[in-house]
């Protein structure tokens, strides 16, 4: 094409739009500016281009025939309740399509508690199934093949005891541990970053991988010893170059570490597998896998692999959590299909669709069959699977690709500079960057200048409300500690104590593996909290502090007079008061997704509210004490776990208790409206659910305090 067309196709295009064509380009968070029209002139630089599927660098597709030899498995996450529960459900999961089963554990178990610990009272059995010994995790596989099966595992904090009770389970199910396959996550550089639902400190945290890495590798040949994770950072509200690249330099740091343990490159790097968040930028998404691959071949080269699949990127993906809205739920079922067609142009090897109805509660059998006939549909009926990279050579696509590419490496490089990952995120700086991210995505999203269907446009005027799953938190809890007395009755109380000190010896002395430890721990039938615990003596916990981004939120409104009159009320307030009116954001129980708390804590301070952030898992006792001793107008408490009904309540009696009823307590995140009645009768005072503006929150604070004050008088 000649320079002389494109100039042409301008001059029309202006005089279509009566203004400059520079007016269509697309200012994406990514930094990256999206023309509104490519060419090939804009893949004169790209050096990328020319590959083919199953070659490094693996840009087109880590296998030769992709989806035209074997679709990609489609693997359902799910959990709740019990083990009977979710195995029931794991079944028919499997009877009706799925392939491979993927479980989402329970917040108690991810940081380490058996059910019957005093902090978990409102996490047992919500947003997961809980776990406290091998027995529940023979209970949970009942029935399913284990050595035909693959089973994920989202766990990370607790992930030795986890790993450990698989094996056993297995080998008393009849099958080796060399049979098994699937997938443990044990990505711990993310969740100090993110999803936080650590245990111990990063050092003896990567130790752990470390050492989970040389016993699969040894002793587990099918089996993937990390899932390496972005979605998590896209839902914290990364950009898709934070993304892609602060999971690559993760999966950087995780092969050094193996390296470190002696281990031989070919060994493992076969095993390592990654994980990925798509959301509802189509195109980029797409794009962005293939990067993920070209880059991830790049940084294995530095270790001299011999084996090509050593450079190989192979990756999960699911469908964004965030992207889903409170409001209009069934819009959520053709997000969710956009963005699995988006996965699947990538190439992922394995894909979760989720329900429609997570932005309100644990997805039902109804809305779960949705979510698994969505991918079905994509596999036999829509041709996707007749081609191998349907995207290659797309003008718009391959620049997407190189774009990416190119700004992820730059901060992939600045990380190194900084010394790895693991001294970036002890200096806070992934972490900074994905909640100033978020912060300004939620900015343009409440000014309406990012449109989501029936949440800031093309609203409903009424409110639909659907069927959901509801978990009894209080018979989940009183069903597991009865197993737990049984178990503690039956076992060998000398083989406990002794397999328990040899793990924690194993821990002191940085001799043997610690894995290996937990599987003999898990034979005596020692309990998640108590592996944990053996740890804990030696490791410690680890405590992040908690820190507010500033200036963002309120930069992005500026002059706006919405916003400054805001800022007028709040100073008005200050002046009633004496001081400025304050709130404490309040973490509730062991739930770590703070991208809500976050945001919030930001865009109020911005606007003239002081505010104490308060640490993550803290009891409702502990968020009464601090609101007390820091006195604090109101409490914000953010839950995303089904825990409301019973840490909410307990938190509003606590202050009662403590005579400080002249504290608000209003709450967000993901709470069913059905709820809502139940937790302003036992003294809530607002509820503000997914996708409710920042603005009209604090506006709404403002009354409560106001209407606190003329009580008052």
């Amino acid at each position: 094409m000649t320079k002389k067309t494109i100039e042409d196709w301008k001059a029309l295009a202006e005089k279509e739009l009566k203004a400059p064509a520079e007016k269509l380009v697309w200012h994406t968070p990514e930094g990256i500016d999206v023309k509104p029209l490519y060419t090939e002139e804009d893949l004169a630089s790209s050096t990328h281009l020319g590959s083919l599927p199953g070659f490094a660098p693996f840009t087109r597709g880590p296998r030769a025939t992709m989806y035209t030899g074997r679709p990609w498995t489609i693997r359902q996450y799910a959990g709740f309740s019990t083990a009977e529960d979710s195995n029931a459900f794991y079944r028919k999961a499997l009877a009706a399509g799925q392939q491979g089963v993927s479980v989402a554990f329970d917040l108690a178990t991810h940081r380490g508690y058996d059910s019957d610990h005093p902090r978990v009272v409102g996490d047992v059995g919500k947003a997961g199934v809980a776990i406290d010994s091998v027995e529940d995790m023979k209970i949970l596989f009942d029935g399913i093949p284990l050595e035909k099966i693959s089973v994920s595992m989202t766990m990370n904090g607790a992930v030795i005891p986890i790993l450990a009770n698989f094996i056993v389970a297995g080998e008393e199910q009849g099958v080796p541990r060399a049979e098994l396959s699937g997938t443990i996550q044990n990505d711990i550089l993310k969740e100090f970053m993110v999803r936080n639902t650590y245990i111990y400190p990063p050092e003896p945290s990567m130790r752990i991988i470390a050492d989970i890495i040389e016993y699969t590798a040894k002793e587990m040949p099918r089996f993937n010893s990390i899932s390496i994770s972005g979605y998590h950072m896209q839902e914290a509200g990364s950009t898709l170059v934070q993304e892609l690249a602060f999971t690559l330099a993760d999966g950087r740091e995780y092969v050094r570490a193996a390296l470190a343990k002696g281990l031989n490159v070919d060994d493992f790097a076969g095993r390592l597998s990654f994980f990925f968040a798509i959301g509802m930028n189509f195109f980029m998404e797409a794009a962005k896998l293939r990067a993920a691959r070209l880059l991830w071949s790049r940084i294995m080269e530095e270790f001299q692999p011999k084996k090509a699949s050593s450079l190989m990127l192979r990756t999960h993906c699911q469908t964004s959590g965030v992207s889903l809205q409170e409001q209009d739920p069934y819009n959520n079922i053709i997000r969710t299909a956009f963005e699995a067609m988006s996965a699947v142009l990538g190439g992922t090897q394995s894909l979760h669709t989720n329900s429609f109805d997570e932005a309100i509660a644990l997805p039902t059998e109804f809305s779960a069959r949705i979510a698994r006939n969505t991918q079905l549909i994509l596999q036999h009926e829509t041709g996707v699977t007749k081609v191998v990279d349907p995207l290659a050579g797309s003008y718009y696509v391959e620049s997407l690709t190189a774009d990416l590419a190119e700004k992820a490496w730059a901060l992939i490089e600045e990380v190194e500079a900084m010394g790895g990952m693991t001294k970036a995120v002890a200096a806070g700086l992934p972490k900074r960057m994905i909640e100033e991210a978020a912060t300004r995505r939620q900015a343009a999203v409440d000014r309406g200048e990012e449109v989501i269907v029936g949440v800031n446009k093309y609203r409903l005027e009424t409110e639909q409300q659907i069927d959901i799953l509801e978990i009894d938190n209080t018979a989940v809890r009183a069903s597991q500690i009865k197993r737990l007395e049984q178990i503690r009755r039956q076992r060998d109380p000398k083989r406990v104590a002794e397999a328990l000190a040899a793990l924690t010896e194993a821990a002191r002395s940085g001799k043997g593996n610690l894995l290996e430890a937990a599987v003999e721990a898990s034979r005596a039938r020692a309990t998640v909290g108590e592996i944990s615990d053996a740890m804990r003596a030696v490791f410690g916990d680890h405590a992040a502090k908690p820190e507010v981004v500033h200036d963002v939120y309120g930069k992005a409104y500026g002059d706006d007079p919405e916003y400054q009159n805001l800022a007028t009320r709040i100073r008005d307030m200050a002046s009633t008061l004496k001081v400025k009116p304050k709130i404490m954001v309040a973490k509730l129980g062991q739930d770590g997704h703070d991208r809500g708390a976050k945001i919030i804590a930001s865009a109020f301070g911005d606007a003239g509210f002081e505010v104490v952030a308060g640490p993550l898992f803290q009891t409702p006792s502990e968020a009464a004490d601090m609101a007390i001793a820091e006195k604090v107008h109101v409490i914000g408490a953010s839950t995303l776990t089904a825990g409301h009904k019973t840490l909410l309540p307990q938190l509003v009696e606590e202050l009662k208790a403590k005579g400080a009823e002249h504290i608000i307590v209003v709450s967000g995140g993901v709470i069913p409206r059905q709820d809502y009645d139940f937790l302003m009768e036992r003294g809530v005072s607002a509820v503000f659910g997914p996708g409710t503006n920042v603005l009209e929150a604090a506006r709404a604070v403002l009354d409560l305090m106001q209407g606190r004050l003329r009580n008052a008088v």
